[in-house]
């Protein structure tokens, strides 16, 4: 099968990518906390974020590539009020605070809980499809948690890592709340994002006491921002699309060991047995995510939306000149039944027995 035609591709490549990219935030903002307010930090990541999408989404327009993404509509924005407000302010000022109070490496493998928030969320409240091999790989995630979490004389949090799981939850609904409006333009949700919450989280640090941090961890944030933030929430809303939110979440569990190998590496934490035990059962988890073939004979029903696509099999429909792919545009899907393997995408949200 080539990976044009892949139930893997691309969403399994942008949601790695992006738990990658997210995976630096952790210890490089362990750094800038030297110099910032874990408050300010927040909004410095945030508002970098929203800078460095609002210059491309400018650029990309002044050529015209804007009409390959779907606009936002203004029933989206309930929900992309409500996933700024948990994943742009609660969920960063969470983390920030948290990682000002424990290590580096420790917040970075806690923060697998978002994968589990975000699964749980998915298959609880939205019911999203969730089989028994995903549940596995999300019991060795949390198994993985709980050893990193133990004392020897049972599961100990301290404040700074109860605050970071805090910052999982807020983003696991975030993510959830995100799926609504995965079929706009990522690129405007995720600037809009960082915009709002960077200006919001700023303020909030400029009531509080806090100060601007010097022109250096300015342009540290800002980088940090604008890739960790910016261009990994991009992707991952791109990978919404195609795996839906519980597979997503799942996927995006590679984060954490990216955070913990650069805490060791960049900021000489030590490396622990409990620390390379939990990353043994959360990589077992991980795993058994990436190995899940979701397969059976479904039916689409009619379906009429706007997004980016291609001309696959679920869209042929006919066009009155020559177009380029991917575009944007409202069209309609016909009824069609048929087998194969796929996630819960945009046009596989369908029940199961």
């Amino acid at each position: 099968m080539s990976k044009a035609h892949s139930h893997l591709w691309p969403g399994v490549p942008l949601a790695l990518g992006s738990a990658a990219l997210f995976g630096a935030v952790s210890p490089l903002s362990k750094v800038i906390l030297e110099a910032v307010s874990p408050l300010m930090l927040a909004g410095l990541l945030y508002l970098g974020a929203g800078l460095g999408l609002g210059l491309f989404w400018i650029c990309r327009r002044s050529i015209g590539r804007d009409q390959n993404e779907a606009a936002l509509q203004p029933t989206d924005f309930p929900w992309l009020c409500a996933a700024i407000a948990m994943g742009g302010v609660v969920g960063p000022v969470l983390l920030m605070s948290g990682l000002a109070l424990t290590t580096a490496s420790s917040a970075a493998l806690l923060l697998n809980v978002e994968g589990l928030a975000t699964m749980a969320v998915a298959w609880l409240v939205f019911r999203e499809n969730v089989d028994q091999r995903l549940l596995m790989g999300a019991g060795a995630i949390l198994c993985g948690a709980v050893v990193l979490a133990w004392t020897g004389q049972g599961v100990t949090l301290d404040s700074g890592a109860l605050l970071v799981v805090g910052a999982c939850v807020a983003w696991g609904i975030d993510n959830n709340l995100t799926r609504k409006i995965s079929a706009s333009d990522p690129v405007t949700i995720a600037m809009l994002k960082g915009l709002v919450a960077g200006t919001v989280n700023i303020g909030l640090a400029l009531i509080s006491g806090a100060t601007f941090p010097h022109a250096s961890s300015l342009r540290a944030a800002a980088a940090v921002g604008f890739l960790g933030v910016g261009v990994s929430l991009v992707m991952f809303i791109l990978a919404l699309r195609h795996l839906g939110t519980a597979r997503t979440g799942a996927y995006y569990s590679l984060a954490p060991f990216i955070g913990a190998l650069l805490a060791i590496l960049l900021l000489g934490e030590p490396l622990t047995v409990r620390l390379l035990v939990a990353g043994a059962l959360m990589a077992v988890g991980l795993y058994l995510h990436l190995a899940e073939r979701h397969v059976h004979e479904h039916e689409h029903e009619a379906l009429e939306h706007e997004h980016s696509h291609v001309h696959d099999e679920h869209h042929q429909h006919p066009h009155d000149g020559p177009v380029t792919e991917p575009h944007s545009h409202w069209h309609k899907h016909v009824p069609m039944r048929h087998k194969h393997p796929h996630y819960p995408d945009l046009h596989h949200r369908h029940e199961h027995q």
